[in-house]
């Protein structure tokens, strides 16, 4: 099984994939260090796969989702963290792209940049009170109206990519009295801004999803790029939420294809004296590969499917994506638990990369929407209610 992957655009260089092979090689050390992936993430961006997201017209690849889910699912295959990252970059530089409400010339310098050198941006919406907004209520990180524009102060935490990010979205109210809420373009290097070293979790340990720290950054007014009464954040666009949910799918999809490729490395390498003969002639073993492969394969036929929908100008409700999403983390976790049950006490060996694939995996279940989200809305809206 190959794996899930669009074909490539002519725009993406042979480059393309000597950058993979260097975010392959260094892959398990910056795991073992929890260091974060510079040297993985200026690869893709001189290959041109941190422009995934930007139009042709600023020097980007302007990828379909197809395409894009690909891409990501091949990095995913090599290192998780890299790979989310780049996925979060694809995700914001399309809706940047997009959005009638960015003004034009930060939309034109955020494309052009990630084009050009590789620029990065992400969401950072998370707070240590709020949680995720997915759930519901205000941010805590506020934006102060100034005479000559914005202070913005707060504390985001999981902030995915921080010490490689040029630009951060920063999900902040205003203090006004009836507070507006929405999206604050903050340059990662501004005065005020303070990354937190405070990520050590046990999975994607290089994605660099450290705590960010704002006090009183001075934004200019434009900087204000998408800000809204709290009601109208209710209704999402379908487009934006299948190309963030199908994305992030494909980071999982990609490791959960990477336990696959080192198990059948392992089973045919495996000769037990007992035996005399490789594991991967036991029957038993043959129908757990194949079981593996089915979940494997339903992910496949569920991403295409749905990314060549949206590419199509046919984007499934969102409800059906969230399912998607959630059917497609569930089978990638699977299959990675599956083949560390096969494997033994070798698969947890940290000199074996299916103990880094496990550890990644997991956290598939994370992202929003998590499982609940999803069953909840598809069943409310089976239920009519």
């Amino acid at each position: 099984m190959d794996g899930y992957a669009g074909e490539p655009s002519a725009s993406v260089t042979p480059e393309a994939f000597d950058a993979l092979a260097l975010v392959t090689a260094a892959a398990a050390d910056h795991d073992r260090n929890a260091s974060f992936p510079h040297d993985s993430l200026a690869a893709l961006g001189s290959a041109g796969l941190l422009g995934l997201g930007v139009p042709r017209s600023l020097g980007g690849i302007e990828a379909g989702l197809e395409e894009a889910t690909g891409w990501i699912t091949r990095i995913g295959r090599v290192c998780a963290s890299t790979a989310l990252i780049a996925g979060m970059q694809t995700t914001h530089q399309r809706a940047v792209a997009n959005s009638p409400r960015w003004p034009a010339h930060l939309r034109e310098r955020i494309g052009r940049e990630a084009a050009a050198r590789g620029a990065l941006i992400n969401a950072l919406r998370v707070e240590p009170n709020l949680g995720t907004p997915a759930r519901g209520g205000l941010p805590e990180t506020t934006s102060r109206r100034t005479p000559d524009g914005w202070s913005l102060s707060g504390h985001k935490i999981y902030s995915t990519g921080a010490p490689g990010l040029a630009w951060m979205m920063v999900w902040a109210r205003t203090d006004d009295a009836q507070p507006m809420v929405g999206q604050f373009l903050v340059p990662a290097r501004a005065p005020g801004v303070r990354i937190l070293d405070s990520w050590d979790q046990m999975g994607l340990r290089a994605s660099g999803s450290h705590d960010v720290i704002f006090n009183d950054v001075f934004l200019p007014a434009d900087h204000a790029v998408d800000i809204r009464p709290p009601a109208e954040w209710a209704e999402r666009d379908p487009v934006s939420v299948a190309w963030n949910a199908l994305l992030v799918c494909a980071v999982y999809h990609g490791v959960a294809l990477a336990g696959r490729d080192w198990l059948l490395g392992f089973l045919h390498s495996r000769v037990p004296a007992n035996l005399g003969r490789s594991l991967a002639t036991l029957p038993r073993m043959q129908e757990a590969v194949g079981a593996i492969d089915a979940r494997l394969l339903v992910n496949d036929r569920l991403m295409a499917g749905a990314a060549r929908d949206v590419d199509a100008g046919q984007t499934p409700d969102t409800n059906e994506i969230n399912l998607i999403k959630t059917v497609v983390s569930d089978n990638a976790i699977a299959a990675v638990e599956q083949a560390v049950q096969l494997a033994g006490n070798h698969a947890l060996a940290r000199s074996n990369p299916l103990e880094r694939h496990l550890r990644d995996v997991l956290c598939a279940r994370i992202h929003t929407p998590q499982p609940d989200m999803a069953y909840t809305a598809a069943g409310r809206a089976a239920l009519g209610l």
